[in-house]
């Protein structure tokens, strides 16, 4: 299988359209051309590691402050989970578990996973590893479903000295985990798995 490179072509990441390999700049939308980010892992794993960073105090510490008259309540995000369940609302909880919690850590294992596979040359399907990127680009916008809905809560229910709702702490870094999360996904230069397969088919192949 002849590769774009192969022929002489590179795409531009901004609008997919091809030019020759010599040509610097995309005359559609004036991205700059390149062939292969060859710092591209680097770069996705820096962000990965300031998600992550950014990941841990974002559970431990509370995203949501509600203060009334008698109390102050303080619930981190899977605290507020529960306490929304407490309440019979088991579908709303599931959502928030399921974006604040699930998303953001298959993202964390699945980004290090195709970092790992074409650092380490692996054999798996190149298809299958681009799909998975796919699906990591496509959901991972949801996972700021929490940060929504704090900042929609604080807005909403302002009750003078009745009751309010204030984001916490953890609204901010969890914020920044999933922008780190997103800006490491779109560091990835997803060109880079099909190199990489095809060096092991061309190994396979001179093996036997």
């Amino acid at each position: 299988m002849t590769t774009a490179k192969e022929a002489g072509l590179v795409a531009c990441r901004s609008c997919a359209s091809v030019w020759p390999v010599a040509q610097e700049h995309c005359d559609r939308c004036g991205a700059r051309l390149v062939s292969r980010h060859e710092t591209s892992l680097q770069q996705v794993m820096a962000w990965w590691a300031a998600g992550l960073i950014c990941y841990i105090p974002a559970n431990m510490y509370p995203m949501l402050v509600t203060e009334t008259l008698t109390s102050t309540q303080r619930n981190t995000i899977v605290g507020g989970a529960f306490e929304i369940a407490h309440h019979g609302e088991y579908g709303i909880a599931a959502i928030v578990l399921i974006a604040s919690v699930l998303i953001p850590i298959s993202k964390f294992m699945a980004i290090a996973y195709l970092c790992l596979s074409v650092h380490r040359h692996s054999a798996q399907s190149a298809l299958g590893r681009q799909r998975l990127y796919e699906v990591i680009e496509f959901v991972g916008r949801w996972s700021m479903i929490d940060v929504f809905v704090v900042a929609i809560l604080s807005s909403l229910v302002q009750l003078s000295v009745v009751a309010s709702i204030h984001p916490g702490p953890a609204s901010l870094t969890f914020a920044l985990s999933v922008i780190f999360t997103m800006l490491s996904a779109r560091s990835f230069d997803t060109r880079l798995i099909w190199d990489r397969s095809d060096c092991n088919n061309n190994e396979l192949t001179e093996a036997a």
